[in-house]
């Protein structure tokens, strides 16, 4: 019967094929280079250039998220271009609700409230529906853009000091 042992450490010819690759790490990257026509090297510094991370010396950088002047929100009422009205802080320009969006062609335009009859997802509240529920299916033309829409939503939705 034969009994092998794991041995500690690594084994003596590992150590001897280190060695020697080490000793002459300068001959094989010769050689390298010369078989490669350069790219050997070139591969190298590539991959040193990439560890190294971004650099901001020289780099103009232009933090382009919104700054929070206050953490009270400071709603107001914007149409989007593709039409959807929401309820959006000024200071953070995220969406705080979905309020509804215009629907039809060009012809004939119309505001729709969020509702679940209306088959949005995630409906308006009791309470907004009450205080908007007369614009639902309000007509939007010359006499009743778009900028009056937000208008009026924002007099009824938005608390203004007085």
């Amino acid at each position: 019967m034969d009994i092998f042992s794991k041995r500690d450490g690594p084994r003596p010819e590992d150590v001897k094929a280190k060695r020697l690759l080490n000793e002459n790490a300068g001959t094989i990257r010769k050689l390298a280079d010369q078989i490669s026509n350069g790219g050997f090297s070139r591969m190298r510094a590539e991959e040193a250039r990439r560890k190294q991370g971004p650099q901001p010396e020289g780099l103009m950088i232009h933090d382009l998220k919104a700054r929070v002047s206050t953490d009270v929100p400071e709603p107001y009422v914007k149409v989007s271009l593709n039409n959807r009205v929401v309820l959006v802080d000024r200071s953070t320009g995220r969406q705080m609700q979905m309020l509804g969006e215009i629907r039809g062609g060009f012809m004939s335009k119309r505001f729709v409230l969020a509702t679940g009859e209306n088959g949005f997802i995630s409906p308006l509240d009791a309470d907004m529906l009450a205080a908007v529920s007369h614009l639902d299916g309000a007509e939007i033309s010359e006499s009743f853009p778009e900028d009056a829409l937000a208008e009026a939503l924002e007099t009824l939705l938005v608390p203004h000091d007085a």
